[in-house]
């Protein structure tokens, strides 16, 4: 399976921030927001992956991650001149993909919970066809692709941005594909706000009878850190959580090390590099046992 961060748009949301970097380069506490989808896709056990930025932004994500072999994983990268939906990740990751199993994360979606990598790998390991994602209540519906269940838990609907929400579930970014999605991707039509929308995607899944859709539960945090407030309840989440475990939230390193994709040599190396820094002290926790 091959992984898509998608990491491009301009983050008019949050300007001025967004007037000095990428939306997905600013700090959500004490790392790169990119950190978080690029670990989430490391515990789903996948370790090729395509980043899509702007033209503007790739030689600093290419400075800020280099080509992933410093975690063990390769990452190569594209760009997306405009924003023109979150669909288009998949025209213009067609050759990246194509043949392939895949799953596109968002660059600005934070997920943490206790059973995050097994509720992953189940759902990559169950994907023999069609597609999956995942569900999360929140309280401002309005404001994201929204899926409605029936009684026994099935999917029945998805829109997108409801103006009358029938469910408080909203669709996070994270989406796990058979193949055919290139295809389906080429199929769609841009949207009454001129995009490429991921929802139609899944309607489309959804309408043949092959869109499994998993509930995250209250044990499970999301963050979509698009504007100031969300971006600032990230970071407080994060730093709570990492001050009270003692633990790092988002760490490639760890995560490489813990799966065998990097050995002590290089554990070593990324400590060194990180020496006066608070995280090279975690790193040399790490070495420490």
């Amino acid at each position: 399976m091959k992984g898509i961060i998608l990491a491009g748009g301009s983050g008019t949301r949050l300007h001025p921030l967004t007037l000095v970097t990428s939306k997905q380069l600013l700090p959500v506490y004490d790392k790169p927001m990119i950190y978080h989808p690029l670990t989430t896709l490391m515990l789903a056990g996948i370790t090729e992956i395509l980043i899509i930025t702007t033209p503007h932004d790739r030689p600093t994500f290419e400075r800020v991650l280099g080509d992933g072999s410093q975690w063990g994983i390769s990452l190569s990268y594209a760009e997306q001149p405009s924003p023109n939906g979150l669909a288009e990740a998949y025209i213009i990751g067609a050759d990246f993909v194509r043949g392939h199993h895949s799953c596109l994360i968002l660059g600005d979606n934070i997920i943490y919970g206790h059973g995050l990598p097994d509720a992953l790998i189940g759902a990559r390991q169950k994907l023999a066809s069609g597609a999956t994602v995942f569900a999360y209540q929140v309280n401002d519906p309005e404001r994201y692709g929204i899926v409605t269940f029936d009684g026994d838990g099935v999917a029945r609907t998805i829109e997108e941005k409801p103006k009358a929400p029938r469910s408080d579930w909203a669709v996070i970014g994270i989406y796990f594909y058979d193949p055919e999605v290139v295809e389906i991707a080429r199929s769609i039509k841009p949207s009454a706000r001129g995009e490429l929308e991921i929802t139609d995607i899944n309607r489309h899944y959804l309408e043949r009878g092959s869109l499994n859709v998993e509930r995250l539960g209250r044990g499970f945090a999301w963050f979509d850190a698009g504007t100031h407030e969300a971006l600032l309840e990230a970071s407080d989440y994060v730093s709570v959580l990492e001050k009270r475990q003692g633990l790092k939230i988002a760490c490639p390193e760890e995560i490489a090390f813990r799966q065998g994709l990097i050995g002590r040599e290089e554990l070593k190396r990324a400590e060194a590099a990180l020496t006066k820094s608070e995280y090279g002290a975690y790193l040399r926790k790490l070495l420490a046992g």
